[in-house]
């Protein structure tokens, strides 16, 4: 009796019939759907009657070749909650009034609003016509459509539902549409990133899952080249797959074992085209040089027509992406990958000690930098060729002496780095490394290195902190000669950016009158007439308080500033010296002192000769101070350069004379007018302790060669007579006069001309 009552009150007003009644027996379920995938319909309704009596109506009914599944809800409440578990549905019956009057509005702003489903369409059920929504309420809540109970016969059931799911299916392939080319422009980036046909496979396959949403697990990507139509599955090989044919990676098409991945496989590739099934789909695209690929999906159902277009789309970009693949991965090579000695460079040294870094790998490891001694000179003497095979040489060396957990880099010409465990990348394990001469060409070729270290528990947080620590202790093994090593500490760290910090002041000075020239008076041992004077450069910070110049200097000659210095010390020199001629003492020589940095600019002379001619000095009041350092340059190129210094008139004087590398041959072919003996044998004049004999054994060699000689340093009275005895010709110190700014000096020097006379 309770379904004819509900039939009765469903009855339409033209006779037709919602149901059709047999007998009052319990209904049997939904016709099962044999794996089709069905159009799910919410229905909505505080009346039980109603919900079993649009089962009925809906039994055994299919829309666009698709059934219906059926979920029920009783209040507005449970609504919200089976649509937060089920997404997918596309049509909501629902009735307007239930617990409370607008508990179907409230309802449909729940959907719209908190749960976002704007494609479900939501068609409104009454049986109370008054309770009808007002026309800005079905545009405000995006109400599709709205429907009496006593208007929905079955048949105009089936049609507002066909008509909702036919909307619905268009908003979801459009919504399918967008997502799938957002996708595809994101694979397109994701798969240029990756690095080699390899990886790029690898990302086809995880691009095509999540484009169509489907498992990766039947996903298997192949390549060939050369002639299509000859080719075989033997010739195909395996370059990414996953799940249950993952170990196949690198293998023949031909071991997987299934014909139909087999034969779709080597057909599409033999005939160029995609192939399309009801269980699978084959996707051909070409890459770099004639090489093709495809991907073989195992679908589970067919593709629908939005997926087959999107495919198109793919296959393109993938087909553009593949191009390009060979093209990132040479990129990639030459940004991390030397090309001499296919080693990482430093760019990708740097990048695996903050992989390590952040991956808390480096305990227990060492890094160290590889110096080798002379390279250049090397470099100079036999050729780059024969540089590139030493260097090779040595690579090869280091490959065979380490294992496979040390990585080895080339980071500059001739600086090598390791990172590894800290017995391997140790001093004791690798200085012998470099004792066995190489051979080339049947010829030995000793090779010295200097070797810096640092500890990777330093706790630097950067790559390059390492580096930068394991190159400042190269700097200082360096320092003390070929073939020495040191261990970057925190001392050394210290040290290193107090020279930083000096040299930021220093550059920050230069220009200003923190830097000035102070003049220091050298006078005849026999006459007591002024000779000279020594131009030397001081630094005064902002408190007052001075730098000195051993602190100062350094840091300036290791930086390269010096010859910025040097050229302002120049030409402030010759200026003060222009003064010294207009004040009346024509007869004074002015000597500033030249770094080697600044004579291995080959344009030394001639800047040298302009600075001259603008100052309209006379040359041969000019004289240059060079040490014994500057040996290191070669004599062939020392001897030139002095060679163009001497012909403009200027004269040479050796500074800091016995403390240096001192050669008698060396000496002999300079062009040297004054040797000038160092400050530390001077003092040792007043006592008869080791090394007094040494200025005794200067002077008449300075004598013999035709050389004047200076004394610096002299303090007391007994050192003057001492080398007036010796016969040494001038001399400069503190018994004299203390250096003294350019306005101090004209008034001393007045000063000692009428004390003199």
């Amino acid at each position: 009796m309770r379904f004819f009552i509900q039939a009765e009150r469903l009855m339409g007003p033209h006779g037709d019939d919602l149901v059709e009644f047999i007998d009052d027996s319990p209904l049997p379920g939904p016709a099962p759907a044999h794996g089709r995938r069905s159009w799910t319909v919410l229905i909505v309704d505080d009346d039980e009657d109603v919900h079993e009596s649009t089962r009925f109506a809906l039994r055994g009914l299919d829309i666009e070749e698709r059934p219906l599944r059926l979920l029920h809800a009783h209040s507005a409440a449970e609504c919200m909650a089976v649509l937060r578990a089920e997404r997918d549905v596309a049509v909501v019956l629902l009735d307007v009034v239930m617990e409370a009057s607008d508990a179907g509005l409230v309802a449909v702003e729940g959907i719209r609003g908190e749960l976002g489903l704007h494609n479900t369409r939501i068609i409104l059920r009454t049986g109370q016509p008054g309770q009808a929504p007002e026309i800005d309420t079905i545009r405000r809540y995006d109400i599709n459509d709205y429907k009496t109970k006593s208007e929905l016969t079955r048949t105009k059931l089936f049609t507002s539902l066909t008509a909702a799911i036919r909307s619905y299916a268009q908003l979801c392939q459009l919504d399918e549409s967008r997502r799938g080319l957002e996708q595809i422009v994101a694979s397109s980036h994701h798969l240029m990133a990756h690095d080699g046909v390899q990886g790029f496979a690898a990302g086809v396959i995880t691009q095509i899952a999540g484009l169509f949403g489907i498992p990766s697990e039947g996903l298997v990507c192949a390549s060939a080249s050369g002639d299509p139509d000859s080719l075989t599955a033997e010739q195909l090989r395996i370059i990414a797959a996953a799940g249950c044919f993952s170990h196949l990676v690198q293998h023949p098409v031909s071991e997987i074992g299934d014909p139909q991945i087999i034969s779709n496989l080597t057909r599409c590739l033999r005939e160029q085209r995609n192939l399309v099934t009801e269980t699978s789909v084959t996707l051909c695209f070409s890459g770099h040089e004639d090489t093709r690929y495809a991907v073989f999906i195992d679908s589970p159902e067919p593709l629908g027509d939005v997926d087959r277009e999107l495919l198109g789309v793919f296959c393109t970009n993938i087909s553009l992406c593949a191009d390009n693949v060979e093209l990132v991965t040479r990129l990639r090579e030459i940004a991390f990958v030397d090309p001499l000695l296919g080693l990482p460079n430093r760019s990708a040294f740097v990048q695996h000690l903050d992989t390590a870094i952040e991956a808390d790998a480096l305990a227990g490891c060492t890094i160290a930098l590889i110096d080798l001694d002379q390279f250049a000179e090397t470099n100079d003497m036999f050729g780059h060729v024969y540089g590139d095979r030493l260097l090779g040489a040595i690579a090869s060396r280091l490959r065979k002496a380490l294992p496979g957990s040390c990585t080895i880099a080339r980071v500059s010409g001739d600086v090598f780095a390791i990172c590894g465990d800290e017995t391997l990348v140790s001093p004791a394990h690798l200085a012998p490394l470099f004792e066995t001469p190489y051979v080339f060409d049947g010829i030995e070729r000793p090779v010295s290195a200097c070797m810096g270290f640092v500890r990777a528990d330093t706790g630097s947080s950067a790559g390059a902190e390492l580096l930068k620590d394991a190159s400042i202790a190269l700097k200082r093994a360096k320092a003390r000669g070929q073939g020495e090593h040191e261990f970057y500490t925190s001392a050394i760290g210290l040290e290193s950016r107090q020279h930083t910090r000096l040299l930021h002041e220093l550059q920050q000075s230069f220009g200003s009158d923190a830097l000035f020239l102070a003049f220091q008076p050298q006078l005849s041992l026999e006459s007591g007439r002024v000779t000279g004077v020594e131009a030397l450069l001081r630094w005064r910070r902002a408190d007052g308080s001075f730098v000195p110049p051993d602190q100062f200097i350094p840091v300036a000659e290791r930086s390269g500033i010096i010859t910025l210095l040097g050229n302002w010390v120049m030409r402030t020199a010759l200026g003060a010296l222009a003064q010294l001629d207009h004040a009346g003492f024509s007869d004074i020589r002015m000597a500033i002192n030249v770094s080697a940095a600044q004579l291995r600019d080959r344009s030394y002379a001639e800047q040298l000769g302009l600075a001259l001619q603008e100052s309209g000095v006379a040359p041969g009041l000019l004289e240059l101070e060079i040490t014994e350092s500057v040996a290191v340059m070669g004599m062939a190129r020392v001897s030139a350069l002095l060679a163009e210094v001497k012909a403009l008139g200027v004269e040479i004087a050796i500074d800091d004379f016995g403390t240096g590398f001192s050669s008698l041959s060396y000496l002999d072919q300079l062009p040297v007018d004054r040797l000038k003996i160092d400050r530390s044998f001077i003092a040792l004049l007043d006592s008869c302790r080791p090394g007094a004999r040494i200025a005794e054994m200067i002077v008449p060699l300075g004598h013999c060669l035709g050389i004047a000689v200076l004394a610096e340093g002299v303090e007391t009275e007994c050192q003057a007579e001492r080398l007036r005895a010796m016969g040494c010709n001038e001399a400069q110190g503190y018994l004299y006069a203390r250096p003294m700014p350019l306005d101090a000096l004209l008034q001393w020097l007045q000063t000692y001309r009428t004390r003199v006379a």
